[in-house]
């Protein structure tokens, strides 16, 4: 299975460091987001890995090269502007292929053990989505759950952890080039029984803020130097 990371947005809420650095390479816990996912993606078996790219895009491509440092290959899909997240995997239909494929959001951090999602096969479903408990900042979450059916029901509701698999046949009637949200293709899908999910109660924050992003990263570190302590 492939693996798309979703790395071109601009980051508007982290501004100003998101003017000189793209949001995939701020360091949380020590290192870019960006790497944390490709650390984990490797450990989960995946090796072939599709990076969408815009909003300085060039030091994205220049600090992950072909991706052999994390065990990977590397193929990026360049846009010359973004296009929202179903817009992005039209535009990399080519490269991500016919078959269905692990797609995770840029600015996410998440523990889930991803070689799950790479034994998933999706049936019938469009897409099988990872939810998680509605953080303080999203309360009325995006989708319902029951018995491994995501729905639009009122509640209870969880939040999309930016971690799914995708077919590409979600994405057949966007045209390349073209801006496009997933949440509509998700919703209308999910009305017809198309798209399964799984809740997620680990580790997982949005880095959507600086003030998340620092809280996070105070996390990671605090964790990291206890596992030294009691070596």
């Amino acid at each position: 299975m492939m693996a798309m990371i979703l790395a071109a947005g601009r980051g508007e809420r982290m501004r100003p460091l998101t003017d000189h650095v793209p949001k995939p390479l701020v360091e949380v816990g020590g290192k870019p987001l960006i790497v944390w996912h490709l650390e984990r993606l490797a450990a989960a078996g995946f090796r072939e890995i599709v990076i969408n790219v815009s909003h300085l895009g060039a030091q994205i491509e220049q600090a992950l090269g072909s991706g052999r440092a994390w065990g990977h290959s590397i193929k990026f899909s360049r846009e010359p502007e973004p296009l929202d997240t179903a817009g992005a995997l039209a535009f990399a239909r080519a490269q991500l292929g016919e078959q269905p494929f692990l797609l995770a959001n840029g600015d996410v951090y998440c523990e889930y053990p991803l070689a799950r999602l790479r034994a998933l096969g999706l049936g019938k479903s469009l897409a099988h989505l990872v939810l998680v408990p509605n953080p303080a900042f999203r309360t009325d979450g995006d989708f319902s759950l029951e018995d491994g059916c995501v729905g639009n029901r009122a509640a209870p509701r969880y939040t999309y952890a930016g971690l799914a698999v995708i077919s590409p046949r979600l994405v057949s009637a966007v045209d390349a080039g073209a801006k496009a949200g997933l949440a509509p293709l998700l919703r209308s899908n999910a009305e017809a029984g198309r798209v399964s999910g799984e809740l997620y109660a680990g580790l997982w924050a949005d880095v959507g803020t600086s003030e998340r992003r620092a809280a996070l990263d105070a996390r990671l570190r605090a964790a990291r130097a206890e596992t030294r302590t009691t070596r």
